[in-house]
């Protein structure tokens, strides 16, 4: 599997199923190379990927990010068989540690971040070694299956290879994710916060930071959307660290996030500003940028006019 440049984030809680169809077939036409969704409070991720596959030729369906305490690892291994084997190798898994708060109202217990996920990659190997989508095992024998190494260190099956790439926010997170994984796709971050986990990942690692824009020049609009955006994000003590060691101070946090913190999470402005906020990613050593479009009338829709002017 290889990335384009560009792909497209898609919050798609709240469209109807026609309507996701109609746009990932549209993401596809404009030529972007994936479509990311989070794992939220809606759509089940995996099911979401078995969609999109289905609806699209050429799209990469990459989930941003799948919560590692939501499925033990062999359902993760059962998803990547599947939806390789469905779609010809466009699913790329996208795991992440999550937050204690999300992780606890689901009733869990949130360990210690690298270890939880170095274990949980490490389990998902062992798991391809022991199914497959190919063979009926319980008719053949539970043979061992045979598990190797392809591009970038993925898991390679006889159906190819299984990419995985986690959400990394601090640079303990970011060298794993090139250790364990195919790389990194942090969040809520700055093309400054690029620069620096190209450096900890080296050359060979995918890393791709999503970027929020939005196409207005109505600065008011756009930060009263900013600030809604990030509200959730502001609660969490994982985003307030990586952004304290962005610069910002405890000043940024109060009254909806400061007009800095807000304009470096979503960009807005014209054609050319929100194009080189994405650009400004990929010279600071971004592989492939997710865009995520929002519509300044609706923020709960995409911005088609913003992925048009930033297509190709």
């Amino acid at each position: 599997m290889e990335l384009q440049r560009k792909g497209v984030f898609l919050f798609s809680e709240g469209l109807p199923a026609a309507a996701l169809a109609e746009a990932v077939q549209r993401i596809e036409q404009l030529g972007y190379g994936a479509v990311w969704f989070p794992e939220a409070v809606g759509r089940e991720p995996f099911a979401k990927a078995s969609f999109v596959l289905s609806n699209t030729d050429r799209l990469v369906a990459a989930t941003g990010i799948v919560n590692i305490y939501g499925r033990d690892p062999m359902v993760c291994a059962m998803a990547q068989q599947t939806l390789n084997e469905q779609s010809g190798g466009r699913f790329l898994l996208g795991l992440g540690v999550s937050h204690s708060l999300l992780v606890e109202l689901r009733g869990h217990a949130y360990g210690k971040p690298l270890a939880a996920m170095r274990s949980y990659v490490e389990n998902i190997r062992a798991s391809h070694a022991a199914i497959s989508v190919e063979r009926n095992l319980l008719v053949e024998g539970m043979t061992e299956q045979p598990v190797g190494r392809g591009t970038r260190g993925a898991i390679t099956t006889s159906l190819g290879e299984m990419p995985i790439i986690l959400a990394a926010l601090g640079p303990k997170m970011t060298a794993l994710s090139g250790e364990i994984a195919q790389g990194s796709h942090p969040a809520n971050t700055t093309p400054e916060h690029t620069a620096r986990a190209r450096e900890i990942l080296g050359p060979e690692p995918w890393l791709a930071p999503f970027q929020r824009v939005c196409l207005t020049r109505d600065a008011s609009r756009a930060r009263a959307i900013g600030r809604q955006m990030i509200a959730f994000y502001l609660q969490l003590p994982n985003y307030r660290n990586v952004w304290k060691s962005l610069g910002y101070t405890a000043d940024d946090f109060e009254h909806g996030g400061s007009d800095r913190l807000v304009d470096a999470m979503l960009a807005w402005g014209d054609e050319n500003a929100l194009r080189a906020r994405i650009d400004a990613h990929l010279q600071a050593g971004a592989d492939h940028v997710p865009i995520f479009s929002v519509d300044p009338e609706n923020p709960a829709l995409p911005c088609w006019r913003a992925l048009e002017a930033l297509a190709g």
